[in-house]
């Protein structure tokens, strides 16, 4: 693919801005790599009346060149991009410019992806079959302090709490000595020497975790660790 380089608005004829002469217009910068793509969505942000495209870039490297210069309110991040992906381009743009809103515009909406780009310092995500008014809104909403997310990523978003939240009451359900058990097999022990330190027979020690397992509807030691290990991590 022929790499583009950045495009930056350049003030109409006769001196005029990009920003209305009676109310600045919120500037937005744009990460896409795909032209056609690329183009609709300047035409897009540059439709809306409080709003203004003051940059593109097809790249993340570009990216870090030209925005930081711009100074823009809000980033509209691509997470497919050649070389460095939208996670990491957001991650060093968040360290440059620690107070501007990044919001992941893409077409996945896998909930892996979702958490990374969160992880990473972006501030929403929508998808781009999101509508145009639904887009303004969203962006808005940033900019007021809130996370705008397409429906379907909020979605994802609640269900992964709601599991989390199952794990941890399945793990309340443990008994004393369960979760003493599952503490030492989590820390490495075999079952000898978990038996040895809590006093038990090996034969004890293995029934415990039979009951483990089916409390937490694993079926191995690793399962049943990992389990563990999530209802600790704190919300």
């Amino acid at each position: 693919m022929i790499q583009q380089s950045a495009k930056i608005i350049k003030p109409a004829k006769g001196g005029r801005s990009v920003e209305s002469s009676s109310k600045r217009r919120i500037k937005v910068a744009l990460v896409e790599d795909q032209p056609k793509a690329r183009e609709s969505w300047i035409k897009l942000i540059n439709s809306f009346p409080d709003f203004a495209c003051i940059c593109s870039c097809a790249t993340g490297e570009e990216a870090l060149k030209v925005i930081p210069k711009e100074q823009p309110d809000v980033v509209l991040m691509d997470l497919f991009l050649p070389r460095m992906s939208g996670i990491e381009c957001t991650v060093r743009i968040k360290e440059l410019l620690p107070k501007v809103q990044i919001v992941i515009l893409t077409a996945m909406d896998d909930q892996e992806l979702v958490f990374l780009a969160l992880e990473a310092g972006a501030d929403g995500y929508l998808l781009k079959r999101t509508k145009p008014s639904d887009l303004r809104d969203a962006l808005l909403d940033v900019l007021g302090g809130g996370a705008p997310m397409t429906s379907q990523i909020a979605r994802r978003v609640i269900e992964s709490f709601r599991q989390k939240s199952k794990i941890r009451d399945e793990s309340a359900r443990l008994s004393i000595r369960e979760e003493q058990i599952l503490m030492l097999l989590s820390q490495g022990y075999a079952n000898k020497l978990i038996a040895d330190k809590l006093d038990l027979s090996i034969d004890t020690v293995c029934s415990h975790l039979k009951h483990v397992f089916h409390k937490l509807h694993v079926s191995s030691r690793t399962e049943a660790v990992i389990r563990y290990m999530e209802s600790k991590t704190p919300q």
